[in-house]
């Protein structure tokens, strides 16, 4: 670097310590967005500040307490959180256990109790008290309530400082985020990549539930179909594969031995999460990257996989596993792994947002699933382009819900698919 580009870029930088705050931050991506050695770098906030800089909707010191916590069913299947303050300012989360719902309101509702009256703002104290306190810690209905307030607290607290949540965890690591979409046959494969995504997932194809031994024919006709859908894909995009923890490990080997040849980006729930020996002897056995994470919850979950080496890529559920707050942890001890983040989420548009937010603050991020961009839920959907959303520029989570379309979505049962085996009626995983 020559002396004059040296001072140049010198100057840039104490003109941005200069900044300082939130607006410092921005002003700094804006300073060295022209900078040539930054090369692809990209300045995330081009276009998404107001007056300047990010307006916080508080003063500093000013009081702010939580007075309601409110759920909302909303469909096909999923469960809205509001958590509403005294300052106007209300923080949405997404808390829900797929089928269990109306049981992850309820341990919503026990715990209004302890965050009325309390400041939002100390949202890890929070966590602590709300996990902690609990004799029987975690468990999937609990660390579900837990995480959709979690996402609220979070989001308030941006409102609160006019700034995304991505700045409150250090500032953004990636102007845009990749994702992907479900496909599971050539021409859902073909309409999704018109649609603008380049990277997608599915299931194993079978006619039945996989029994414990399977057939020939069986590992041939799971080949078959993804090899189709390679075919359609082509070789410069990405398909995961998800075996739903469903097989059973003997049949898993037989499958990804057969799925090698056409590069699956990775291999989800080879077997039941729990049985993390086993995952990680089919981990060692094949070099297709095995994923796991969607039944795994907080930290002390994740941490067994990550010693022994079950998977190099794991799949929090923000929903799930403890909220934004536990999933930036999970994020940081995968990375002293060398392991990737792609964060599970086949709900809705609060849950994406927050996925959003942690893969724009994280280095080890992958790709991020969804099934719904938004449209009739929030105020402005997400786009994919070429593969990727853009990072949001909003504070807080970044999405407002549409409360006019709202009302028509409210109210569902839905309750998980309960399969049985065809031949003998015993009950099969779905």
């Amino acid at each position: 670097m020559s002396s004059t580009k040296a001072y140049s870029r010198s100057r840039r930088m104490f003109l941005a310590s200069l900044l300082g705050t939130a607006g410092g931050t921005a002003g700094l991506c804006a300073l060295l967005a022209d900078d040539k050695d930054n090369g692809a770098w990209k300045d995330p906030y081009v276009g998404k500040r107001r007056g300047g800089g990010f307006q916080p909707m508080l003063g500093a010191g000013e009081k702010i307490r939580i007075t309601k916590l409110e759920t909302l069913m909303v469909q096909p299947r999923w469960l809205f959180l509001k958590v509403h303050t005294d300052a106007g300012i209300v923080g949405l989360g997404e808390p829900v256990v797929e089928g269990r719902a109306s049981t992850v309101a309820a341990a919503v509702k026990q715990l209004e109790s302890y965050l009325v009256g309390k400041d939002p703002r100390s949202v890890v104290h929070h966590w602590q008290a709300m996990y902690r306190h609990a004799f029987y810690r975690g468990g999937p209905v609990l660390t579900s309530a837990i995480s959709g307030i979690d996402m609220a607290l979070w989001d308030i607290k941006g409102k609160a400082l006019g700034v995304p949540v991505y700045e409150l965890l250090g500032g953004p690591t990636r102007s845009r985020v990749r994702v992907y979409a479900h496909a599971s046959t050539p021409e859902a494969i073909r309409a999704r990549s018109k649609e603008g995504f380049t990277a997608f997932k599915t299931g194993v194809f079978k006619h039945r539930p996989a029994r414990i031994v399977e057939t020939p024919g069986f590992v041939k006709r799971v080949a078959r179909r993804f090899e189709e859908l390679r075919e359609a894909a082509g070789d410069e995009r990405d398909i995961g594969i998800d075996f739903h923890g469903a097989i059973s490990p003997q049949t898993a080997k037989l499958l990804i031995k057969a799925l090698e040849p056409y590069q699956p980006m990775f291999i989800e729930e080879p077997v039941q999460c729990q049985n993390v020996d086993v995952m990680a002897d089919i981990a060692r056995g094949t070099h297709l990257p095995i994923a796991t994470g969607e039944r795994v919850f907080t930290k002390w979950g994740f941490r067994e996989l990550l010693e022994k080496g079950a998977a190099t890529i794991l799949q929090p559920d923000l929903c799930h596993a403890g909220g934004i707050t536990e999933v930036r942890l999970i994020a940081g001890m995968a990375e002293s792994y060398y392991a990737a983040i792609a964060p599970h989420n086949p709900l809705g548009p609060i849950s994406l947002a927050a996925g959003l937010q942690i893969a724009g603050s994280i280095p080890n991020f992958l790709c991020q699933e969804q099934v719904h961009l938004g449209e009739g839920y929030i105020k402005q959907p997400f786009e994919v382009r070429d593969g990727y959303i853009d990072l949001p520029g909003g504070p807080g989570l970044g999405v407002e819900l549409d409360e006019d379309a709202l009302k028509e979505k409210l109210g569902h049962d839905w309750r998980n698919p309960q399969p049985y085996d065809a031949d003998d009626g015993s009950v099969v995983d779905w």
